[in-house]
């Protein structure tokens, strides 16, 4: 099989990538060999800055540009991702080790946002509204708010961008693009499309769209800055934390997308053959490095021990591997810190009463390779509580369905959830406001896999931001609430009266 960075040099030469852009400072490799892939151009200080000013001055023109006509971009950008999508997909699983489905699954994201951006194009509605004074009309309107950076994550490389970037480009706002340095070949590829469909635009300001490669510094600096209007960030708690200290001092906005701690609750009723198949995709899909990823398995006593024979079963036999060959459902962990993470949370959960009941173990070859664990645990411990980026399933039981709920809620992390039941009263309570308490809540569905449609995010450390559908495109934008006096007179609100 052709090494990893031939194939990715092949596909960013057929993408149209700069050879330029190989002679760099930052080393990038591939978990699936562990091999060096090449070595990219990183962002100055000087390069920040440039890129800042040519974003506010792309925005002085792109937010006199009518919505729609900002929106046929975005459409176009659609179609050269189609045109696009098995290099891009290949180039996911090169760079973050996704198997192929997957790999081309999260460009399908991408090309899914962008049709729901143009239609949004057109519906950026405000509202109309009674004024208490005669001859007056009142309305809210959306406007466009200015340069927006998006900080993304290396699980998943593309699709965070588009999310963001589809809603920003239709709402008016021009983007910057900070990509994880473990991933910036696949942000280099999705570059070259974007110039492409810019092309096929025609009138598109210069810097509407770019990247800056770099580490956190190139990150640091643009949150700082008070000419970024919207900071969109991906990733780690404690990567969010900083952001939201970083921006809030300036008195700027964030969305964040921050850590999952995820739950299924497994209730007496479930259909097993089901959920088992639910628990296998969520919780070793791109091998336990989603932040959507089932990690906690809260099931009912009754049938715990049926079902974990199941799981274990189900575990042993699955495919382990290179993600581009057929039939590989696992594939490698991003890099060597991450399996020792995995390791040392699994040696965590044996000192605090766990029991390894499959996998757990090292794969012996190149890259960076484990077999997904379950852990079958006496109580929800510390371990459990922290978000651990690897592919382990902590098994707890409960009797009551209230205390399978509160169990659930007592994480730091709120962002996705999901009930097995065929009792309607169980899937009701877990949907009200007395139960689930993340930002998506999912029924006979594991927590991982969310559509573009729905607003996507979480509560508590997850950080309470929302990208995607539904309303999401209202934080890309400012609120402004205008009064019109038709009249001939100036009649004052609360019946106040100043006469000069």
């Amino acid at each position: 099989m052709t090494t990893t960075a031939n194939a990715a040099k092949s596909i960013l030469t057929r993408l149209g990538v700069a050879p330029a852009v190989w002679d760099g400072t930052l080393a990038v490799r591939s978990p699936i060999d562990g091999l060096a892939a090449g070595s990219v151009v990183e962002a100055d200080a000087v390069a920040v800055d440039a890129a800042l000013v040519r974003a506010g001055q792309a925005f002085d023109a792109w937010k006199r540009v009518p919505a729609p006509r900002r929106g046929e971009l975005v459409r176009l950008l659609g179609e050269e991702l189609r045109a696009a999508k098995d290099d891009l997909g290949m180039l996911v699983t090169l760079e973050a080790g996704k198997v192929v489905s997957e790999g081309l699954g999260e460009v399908q994201e991408m090309i899914d946002i962008c049709e729901f951006a143009v239609g949004l194009s057109r519906q950026l509605y405000g509202l109309t509204m009674p004024s208490e004074r005669p001859g007056h009309h009142m309305r809210e309107t959306w406007q466009p708010m200015g340069p927006v950076v998006v900080v993304t994550a290396f699980n998943f490389p593309v699709a965070v961008w588009a999310w963001n970037s589809a809603l920003a480009l239709v709402c008016g706002d021009p983007v910057i693009w900070k990509p994880s340095e473990k991933t910036p070949l696949t942000a280099l590829g999705v570059q070259a499309v974007f110039e492409r469909a810019v092309a096929r635009f025609g009138d598109a300001p210069e810097g509407l769209a770019q990247l800056l490669i770099g580490d956190r510094n190139v990150g640091e600096a643009l949150a700082r800055d008070p000419r970024v209007a919207l900071v969109s960030a991906t990733g780690s708690t404690r990567m969010g934390k900083a952001v939201a200290q970083t921006v809030a001092g300036r008195l700027g906005r964030s969305l964040l997308e921050l850590g999952g701690n995820n739950a299924m609750i497994l209730t007496a009723s479930a259909d097993l053959e089901l959920a088992v198949r639910a628990i296998a995709f969520s919780a070793v899909g791109t091998c336990g490095q989603r932040c959507t990823t089932l990690r906690r398995l809260l099931v009912h006593e009754d049938v715990a021990d049926a079902l974990i024979t199941r799981l274990a079963k189900a575990y042993d036999t699955l495919p382990v591997g290179d993600p581009r060959d057929d039939g590989i459902l696992v594939g490698p962990m991003i890099d060597e810190a991450a399996v020792q993470g995995f390791e040392a949370a699994l040696a965590q959960a044996v000192e605090q009463g766990g029991e390894i009941v499959a996998g757990g173990t090292r794969v012996e070859r190149d890259g960076f390779y484990v077999r997904p664990a379950i852990v079958r645990m006496p109580a929800q411990t510390d371990i459990v509580r922290h978000e651990t980026f690897a592919p382990i399933l902590y098994v707890m039981t409960w009797r009551e369905f209230d205390e399978a709920i509160a169990m659930q809620n007592d994480v730091p992390q709120g962002l996705s959830s999901c009930v097995f039941t065929d009792s309607v009263r169980e899937a009701e309570q877990f949907l009200s406001a007395w139960g689930s308490d993340c930002g998506i809540a999912n029924v006979n569905i594991g927590p991982s896999g969310a559509e573009i449609g729905g607003a996507f995010g979480g509560e508590k450390e997850t950080g309470g931001g929302r990208e995607s559908g539904s309303d999401a495109w209202k934080a890309y934008m400012r609120r402004q609430t205008q009064t019109v006096n038709f009249s001939s007179e100036l009649p004052l609100a609360q019946g106040v009266k100043f006469e000069v």
